[in-house]
């Protein structure tokens, strides 16, 4: 079973029961393979379409109540403005997301979307109050489900509603992520390892200083995704196509920001240019920058723990969780496939934020035709940046493991451990120890009982956890 619709370009054979239409179809057609659409970004549509819809409602009844039976615009009644309240209501849950079938990757800066959005508020209104799909001239996609809107102002304005969300949950995975390394940050204090500076043995350190550099780079991670709502939380919708408002009565742009500020519960505003909102998109490359930015701490993050657990480090100072199988013909093969998925998530988000920067350099004059890959780009790395903190908890530092006596024996047989003695016998006497321990193969106490380079119970009393690890030295602890 068919039916048909037209436009201005000829008509289209629908199946009878889809809740899209000819716009979207034509779309389908046109962008014949794009990746599938974000649901998030299509639920905001419905939040969007709902805080129209009961603007147009007060709109509405306050024109009346001025004018009486004298309204010199077209009135949509109650029964109808309510199946299109309930269908986008029904939108913004989620509902009939199986119609949507307009693709990531498209032309026409999102007027696929909007209409393909429209066609199924109009068309599962229609059934609600008893037609059958396509019926137009009672519920019409654009007369009524788009009414006072524009692509240029609901689509950007539901991709703002649709990152907000996102990132709120990036908020909480990070400071999850973080609460975490904060654990072996505490628990590895006085356990001490080798420092390495250019992959060499360095000065001492412990594990706990180690998880501290995590901790604070991702409390700053943290930080700067807690700043990006208000970045974007300025949106242009009531601004109609290219920001003038026209067409659209001044009560409408007046009241339906702060109506959907009252339905998201989000700190949205109006833009106080919104010719500039709808023009130019750099406070998304300013958000993804900051995505890009803690894709790089959790990338140097896993980097370092899979090179310490790794078989290529003679001690294994650090155990991580055996998660899969590694090997289809080495048997007991176990790969780091967590720090793995976190370096190729990384990866992703640099590609993107290639990506975002360039689409949003493409503007041109008042609009830039690219925001639906510009979002669909934004939402895969905050997607992929959630999950990505998320299995970081749960499958490696919520299994790790510190070897305490491999990190302090290989301290110990380090040669740079000379470094602390440095103060006391200077440069030269430390490098005479330094080298022995290097030439032997002995730690630094057996070095010392050779060289007799300073007092036992002295070098004792310096390599305990609390003098290595103390920020420099004072005068009074080289006379002690």
């Amino acid at each position: 079973m068919t039916r048909t619709e037209k436009d201005s370009l000829g008509s289209k054979m629908i199946p009878a029961h889809a809740l899209y239409g000819i716009h979207a179809l034509r779309a389908k057609e046109n962008f014949p393979y794009g990746g599938p659409f974000p649901e998030e970004w299509y639920r905001a549509m419905g939040i969007i379409k709902l805080a129209c819809y009961n603007t147009y409602r007060k709109f509405r009844d306050a024109a009346i109540k001025k004018l009486g039976g004298e309204v010199p615009f077209r009135i949509i009644d109650d029964h109808i403005l309510d199946a299109l309240t309930i269908s986008a209501s029904e939108v913004s849950e989620g509902s009939h997301f199986d119609h949507f079938i307009v693709p990531a990757v498209q032309g026409g800066a999102g007027t696929s979307i909007n209409m393909n959005v429209n066609e199924i508020i109009a068309n599962s209104a229609l059934l609600r109050i008893g037609n059958k799909c396509g019926e137009y001239t009672l519920i019409d996609p654009t007369e009524h489900a788009n009414i006072f809107q524009s692509t240029n102002d609901v689509v950007p304005s539901a991709l703002t509603v649709a990152v907000m969300k996102l990132l709120g949950e990036l908020e909480e995975a990070i400071n999850s992520l973080r609460q975490k390394t904060e654990e072996h940050e505490s628990a590895g204090r006085d356990k001490l390892r080798p420092g390495y500076t250019q992959m060499q043995e360095a000065v001492p350190s412990s594990f706990g200083i180690l998880f501290s550099t995590y901790s604070e780079a991702l409390s700053r991670d943290w930080w700067r995704v807690s700043k990006c709502f208000e970045r974007i939380k300025q949106v242009n919708l009531g601004g109609g196509a290219a920001g003038t408002g026209m067409a659209i009565p001044r009560f409408f742009i007046m009241e339906v920001v702060p109506e959907l500020r009252k339905i998201t519960g989000l700190q949205l505003s109006h833009s106080e240019n919104l010719p500039d909102a709808t023009s130019n998109l750099d406070k998304w490359v300013e958000i993804h920058a900051t995505l890009k930015a803690h894709a790089v701490n959790l990338e140097k993050m896993v980097s370092d723990l899979r090179l310490l657990a790794s078989d290529a480090a003679v001690l294994k100072t650090i155990s991580i969780p055996e998660k899969q199988v590694g090997s289809s013909i080495m048997p007991g093969k176990i790969n780091p496939v967590i720090p793995e998925y976190a370096v190729s998530v990384a990866h992703r988000i640099y590609s993107n934020d290639a990506l975002v920067t360039s689409l949003c350099g493409q503007g041109t004059l008042d609009l830039n035709a690219y925001l639906p890959l510009i979002g669909c780009t934004i939402i895969e790395s905050l997607r992929l940046l959630i999950a990505c903190n998320r299995t970081l908890k749960d499958n490696l530092l919520s299994g790790l493991h510190v070897n305490e006596k491999a990190g302090y024996d290989a301290l110990m047989r380090s040669p740079s451990i000379t470094t602390a003695l440095t103060p006391y016998i200077g440069y030269h006497k430390a490098a005479e120890l330094a080298a022995l321990m290097k030439e032997k193969g002995i730690d630094i106490f057996v070095s010392n009982n050779m060289l007799r380079a300073i007092d036992p119970e002295k070098l004792s009393e310096i390599l305990k956890p609390g003098n290595l690890l103390k920020l420099g030295f004072s005068l009074d602890e080289l006379k002690a």
